[in-house]
C-alpha cells in the first residue's frame, strides 16, 4: 500500500478500497460472463469442483487472520511503548521535586526540550518510517548525565537520584522501542499474497455459479465486500504512527513538567 492512501482519514480510504474491490469484482464477472456463453467454456466451468470454494476460501481467511493479528499486536506495543515512556517522565517529574532549585529547573528544562523534539520532528518522521536509532535522544542523555554528576546533600535526594535515573533509563528503553515499531508495516509480499488469494476466491465464486447471472453477481459482490473490508482494517493499522488511526504523542504532551511547580509558589 503507497503512502498516500495510508494517510488518507478513515472514509476516504473506504471510499478507494472499495471502489478498487467492486471494480476488480465487476471485471471477473464481466470475464467469467463472456468466457460462460461458448460452449467450451461452459463445459469447462461445469466440471469446475464447487468444493474448492471453501479451500480457497479457508485459505484467505487464515492470510487475513495472520497479518491482521501482526499489525494489532504492533498497534498494541507502540501505545505500550508510548505509554511507558510517558510514564517515565512523569516519574522523572515527580522525583526532581526532592532536588535543589538549579538541578530541578535544569532537568525539568531537558524533560520539556524532550517532549518538544519528540512531537515536533520524531512522529513526522516516523510516520514517514524514516527515525532510526542512530538518531539519539540528546536531551535524555544529558538528563542522565547531569542526574549522575549530581551530589546529594541526604537520603532523600540520593533515593531520588536513583530512581531518577531508573525513569531515565525506562524512557530512553521505551522511545528505543516505538522508532522499532515504526519500522514494522505490511510487507509487499504480504499483500501480494492476500490480494491474490483473494482473486483467486473470487474467480472460483464466479465460476461456480456462472450459470446464474444474478446469483454470481451477488457472490462476487458479497466476496469482493469481505476482501474491501478485510484490506480496509489491515491497511488502517498497517503502521502504528502513520494515518488517521495512528498512535499520538498525546500522552507525552499530558507530562510536560511546569519549570516552577505550584508546590513550590510562596504562600501568603
Amino acid at each position: 500500500m503507497g503512502d498516500w492512501l495510508l494517510n488518507l482519514s478513515i472514509p476516504w480510504m473506504t471510499l478507494v478500497i472499495f471502489a478498487a474491490a467492486y471494480l476488480v469484482a465487476a471485471c471477473v464477472y464481466l470475464l467469467v460472463v463472456r468466457l460462460a456463453v461458448s460452449d467450451r467454456g461452459r463445459r469447462a466451468f461445469k466440471t469446475f469442483s464447487p468444493g474448492m470454494l471453501p479451500v480457497l476460501g479457508t485459505i484467505f481467511a487464515l492470510l487475513v487472520a495472520f497479518v491482521a493479528v501482526q499489525v494489532w499486536n504492533d498497534f498494541d506495543k507502540a501505545k505500550l511503548a508510548v505509554a511507558t515512556e510517558a510514564s517515565a517522565l512523569r516519574a522523572v517529574d515527580v522525583f526532581a521535586e526532592t532536588l535543589p532549585d538549579e538541578q530541578r529547573t535544569q532537568l525539568r528544562a531537558l524533560m520539556n526540550r524532550h517532549i518538544e523534539e519528540a512531537v515536533n520532528r520524531e512522529w513526522p518522521a516516523m510516520a514517514r518510517e524514516r527515525l532510526t536509532l542512530a538518531s539519539l535522544s540528546t536531551h535524555l542523555v544529558q538528563a542522565q548525565r547531569l542526574t549522575v554528576l549530581m551530589k546529594p546533600q541526604d537520603e532523600s535526594q540520593r533515593t531520588a537520584q536513583r530512581e531518577i535515573v531508573a525513569a531515565l533509563h525506562r524512557a530512553l528503553d521505551a522511545r528505543r522501542q516505538r522508532i522499532i515499531i515504526s519500522q514494522s508495516e505490511v510487507g509487499p509480499v504480504k499483500w501480494a499474497a492476500i490480494l491474490l488469494q483473494g482473486l483467486c476466491t473470487l474467480i472460483a465464486i464466479a465460476i461456480v455459479h456462472s450459470d446464474n447471472r444474478l446469483t454470481c453477481a451477488i457472490a462476487v459482490a458479497l466476496f469482493a465486500t469481505g476482501i474491501a473490508l478485510s484490506s480496509l482494517v489491515i491497511a488502517a493499522y498497517s503502521r502504528p504512527f502513520t494515518g488517521e488511526i495512528s498512535v499520538k504523542p498525546d500522552l507525552l504532551q499530558d507530562v510536560v513538567p511546569n519549570e516552577t511547580a505550584a508546590s513550590h509558589t510562596t504562600p501568603e
